[in-house]
């Protein structure tokens, strides 16, 4: 009883498994459409898996996607009616060359100006006078302390060979 029940289950899962592993397969009007269709299914991008086209994935929602792109495409409508759609439905992450906006020319100009302004900061602060300090400094500096330094110096070097 118990190898007849068994033998059953088996079957059951190996009829099942061919289930799981489904293709979808569309019909075309045209060799058009079927071009159009895998070319919308390459540029526009999986919202849910990010790094994804709707044709690359696998989700639940690119699945989805592309029965929506299938759908419209046999009404009749344009790829730029498609894109348009998607945009106005998932925003413009969902294609990858999104178009130039405030918010996009800010994120590329954005790094490149601060860069310049740093550059113009530093090259401003190296062309700067010395300060009043530095030049009194330089000021006070006179053949004495220089004859104290020497010693100083002469007396190191003394010391430090005799440590040796």
């Amino acid at each position: 009883m118990i190898k007849q029940l068994l033998s059953v289950f088996l079957a059951i899962a190996l009829f099942a498994l061919p289930t799981l592993a489904s293709i979808e397969i569309y019909e075309f009007d045209s060799v058009e459409q079927e071009q159009l269709f895998k070319e919308l299914g390459h540029t526009l991008r999986c919202p849910k898996c990010q790094n994804n086209s709707i044709g690359d994935s696998n989700a639940a929602l690119a699945q989805d996607l592309r029965l929506k792109v299938y759908e419209m495409l046999k009404e009749g409508k344009t790829e730029q009616e498609i894109i348009d759609y998607m945009i106005a439905r998932y925003g413009n992450f969902v294609t990858y060359n999104p178009p130039i906006t405030v918010v996009t020319s800010i994120l590329w100009v954005g790094p490149i100006g601060v860069l310049v302004i740093g550059f113009g900061f530093i090259v401003l602060r190296s062309r700067r006078k010395p300060s009043r300090q530095d030049s009194v400094k330089s000021e006070d500096w006179d053949a004495e302390k220089e004859a104290q330094l020497q010693a100083l110096l002469k007396e190191e070097s003394e010391t430090g060979d005799e440590r040796k």
